[in-house]
């Protein structure tokens, strides 16, 4: 068996059945690699020798991205919203370990994750929207192993996903929310209450659903958002923080409001005293039947019901607080007080997203424009000018 050594770069020797096999130490530990030419193998052991001289370690190159990414979730789990881990932990289990989890990290490079993609686009199906979804789960990822010093850089930054589909956006305009209500009030519906705050606040579903009595001011006519509910895949409920520091606000609420949620309160006590023993006591503005969260499916499931029965297009209940947000800014609500209803960090978000559904502040604009700059007739004028005070 001839072996060859060149330049302490490593090792290159034939085997007996015809392959190459390619040697390299790090660490006092062997990395191994098989090719089919010896000039295959050299050109291994030269990229390797590059990545150690970058900062290649034992660790990374032996791991593998499943190895790696089960290790990343438990550590981000501290960090991160249990929704949040939630979501990548799926992402992670159903699109990415069955087709790169037993690629090395340190052989994952930006055309294997490139190839990657496209098959989940062409092979696989999946929208532009959830392979960029996709990406961004395993970009983050791999930022850390990047700072760990498991790979040299993360190849998804090399990488072209695909743009995510622009999805119309969709809401009720002021009739339609008449109509809406209107129906909700015939049908008796007891989430009647939940239907107007949301559309009225532009809550988050979330948050409404985490909404406390004690929550709410009854003299300033306002209340306080500073949590919300979330209800995890194994059962159960949780109570977390919200999306973010913009999020804890303080909504002003109307006369209507303020009697809506009296009527609510009302509701509320007569279901405890036929509950009983039965009723958990939690607080909660909008509960269950036994006084625990809401589940959002008995909500959105009855919020259907109510727009078919209205007659109305079907859309998501999260749209409500696109409705809220639409019915704000197209009577001339200024962005500022509608991006701090919304709970947005900055008013540019409530223009990124709202910003094309407001065609009447728009068309209001050029109207005036057209008044500021009509021509205007100038009889008998006579034009003085400006004194000018000369030196002596």
């Amino acid at each position: 068996m001839a072996k060859r050594r060149g330049n302490n770069e490593g090792s290159v020797f034939q085997r007996s059945n015809g392959t190459w096999r390619a040697q390299v130490y790090l660490n006092g530990k062997r990395l191994s690699y098989t090719g089919k030419s010896q000039k295959e193998c050299q050109a291994w052991i030269r990229n390797t020798r590059d990545k150690v001289d970058r900062g290649l370690t034992f660790e990374g190159s032996k791991m593998t991205l499943a190895q790696f990414l089960d290790e990343w979730v438990v550590s981000i789990s501290s960090s991160r919203s249990n929704k949040t881990v939630e979501q990548y932990s799926w992402v992670i289990e159903k699109r990415i370990l069955p087709f790169i989890g037993d690629v090395k990290l340190k052989d994952l490079g930006p055309d294997r994750v490139q190839h990657f993609y496209h098959h989940l686009l062409s092979q696989e199906r999946l929208s532009n929207h959830a392979v960029n979804h996709t990406h961004r789960v395993l970009r983050t990822s791999l930022n850390q192993a990047v700072k760990l010093g498991l790979i040299i850089k993360n190849p998804c930054s090399a990488t072209t996903p695909p743009k995510p589909e622009k999805h119309e956006m969709q809401f009720l305009d002021e009739y339609q929310v008449q109509i809406f209500l209107n129906s909700a009030r015939k049908m008796q519906s007891r989430f009647y209450a939940y239907f107007f705050l949301a559309i009225h606040t532009g809550m988050r579903t979330g948050e409404l659903l985490g909404l406390k009595w004690r929550d709410i001011n009854w003299d300033k006519k306002s209340l306080l958002v500073q949590r919300q509910v979330q209800h995890p895949k194994g059962g159960g409920y949780i109570f977390t923080k919200l999306k973010s520091k913009s999020s804890q606000r303080s909504i002003a609420l109307g006369d209507q409001a303020i009697e809506v949620l009296k009527q609510q309160r009302s509701s509320i006590i007569k279901l405890e005293k036929v509950k009983d023993k039965d009723w958990d006591d939690l607080d909660l503005v909008f509960p269950s039947s036994v006084g625990t969260p809401l589940m959002r499916k008995r909500l959105r499931d009855n919020f259907y019901l109510v727009l078919e029965e209205a007659g109305l297009p079907r859309i998501r209940l999260h749209d409500l607080r696109h409705t809220a947000a639409s019915l704000l800014l197209n009577h001339g609500v200024p962005v500022l007080i509608v991006s701090k209803r919304l709970g947005h960090s900055k008013p540019s978000i409530t223009m990124d997203v709202y910003g094309h559904v407001i065609p009447t502040i728009q068309e209001g604009a050029a109207h005036l424009m057209d008044e500021l700059m009509s021509p205007i007739e100038i009889t008998n004028c006579t034009i003085f000018a400006p004194r000018v005070n000369k030196k002596p």
